[in-house]
Order: structure tokens, then sequence, then C-alpha cells
């Protein structure tokens, strides 16, 4: 009876052992991964509706935004002087967003805004930004009821072959750029998030 109490208490002590082995190495990877949030402006750009001409013209509309904002961000090597710029130039942002829908006589405007967003797991070509809340550029093209596009305005990621991964902050560049190494704590984090937003609503 001691025997086999003394067994299932070890296969206890190894299982708690091996929890808390996971928590921690969690813990790291959530703490970069809060690095990264801190470090990234994304670009959210939504469609009037789901016509072939509404979603049309946001690829355009998306297109001349991160032309527009890396002309104001420019050579910018961190995210606080890369948002300054956006947030100093937001109202050049919209114009330029504005100008192409007069240009395609579109019957509605465009509204620029830098808001926190919550994005799930997102891949990007060769790129992979977990889940969590990161301040975003938001485009929103008129009734804003058609289907979305994501991308990553700073550090520069929307760009096929783009690779500005020197202006994050050392540790976190790796979780982007070599997300094969953490596909199980990609999903850890993902649902700890998709938790932590169900508390903020």
């Amino acid at each position: 009876m001691k025997r086999f109490l003394r067994q299932d208490l070890l296969l206890r002590a190894a299982a708690c052992g091996f929890v808390l082995t996971v928590l921690l190495s969690f813990t790291g990877f959530a703490a970069r991964c809060g690095v990264l949030e801190d470090n990234v402006l994304r670009l959210h750009v939504i469609a009037n509706s789901d016509s072939d001409a509404d979603q049309a013209i946001k690829l355009r509309v998306r297109d001349t935004v991160l032309s527009e904002a890396e002309n104001w961000y420019g050579d910018a090597t961190d995210f606080n002087t890369a948002l300054a710029a956006i947030c100093t130039h937001l109202e050049s942002l919209e114009t330029a967003a504005n100008r192409v829908l007069e240009e395609a006589e579109m019957p509605y405007g465009a509204k620029a805004e830098i808001c926190e967003m919550y994005f799930p797991t997102r891949t990007y070509e060769s790129y992979k930004l977990p889940a969590g809340k990161y301040r975003t550029l938001r485009i929103t093209l008129g009734e804003a009821a058609g289907k979305n596009w994501w991308c990553v305005v700073f550090p520069s990621l929307c760009v096929p072959g783009a690779s500005d991964l020197g202006s994050l902050p050392e540790g976190v560049g790796e979780i982007v750029s070599e997300p094969e190494k953490y596909e199980v704590k990609f999903k850890a984090t993902e649902l700890f998030s998709a938790l932590l937003k169900l508390f903020d609503e």
C-alpha cells in the first residue's frame, strides 16, 4: 500500500514539475510576445462591402497608405519614432486614401485613426505574428461592412520580400522570422490572448 502511495506521489510530483516547466517556458515566450506587441504597428483596412469593386479599391487604398506612411516615418529605426510620425501625419494618410476613392469615383470616403486592436495569430509570407493587442493604423472605407485586410506598417513587412526586422528589440525578431520553432507556444498564446479578450469585453 505504501509502495503504491509513494508511486502515486512521485507521478503527481513529476506531472506538477512538467506543468511548471511548460508554464515557465510559456511565461518567457509570452513576455517576448508582449515586447513584440509594444514595437509593432499593424495596418487594418476595412472595405465598404464585399462587392468586387469595393474589395479591389480596398487593395488600392492599402498600397497608397503603405507608400504614404513610409514617406513620413522614413528611416525610423524604432517604434516610438515611427508611431509619432504616423500620428503627426494621420490627416495626410486619410487624404491619400480619399484621393484613391475620388479618382475611382467611389461614393464614399475613408477615415484614418490610430487605435489598439486584438489580432489572432497571423502569417504573412515567411513571417508570423502572435495573437495579441497591437497599436493599429485603421483605415475604414465607407460603411466598413466588407472583408478587411491586415498587415504591418512598422517594421515594414507588408511589401513582398521585405525583411525589416532590425528595428525590433533584441530577442523578439526570431519569433516573427522563425515561427516553426514556436508552433505550440503560438497556439497557447492565442488561447491565452482570446481568454484575456473575453475579460476586456
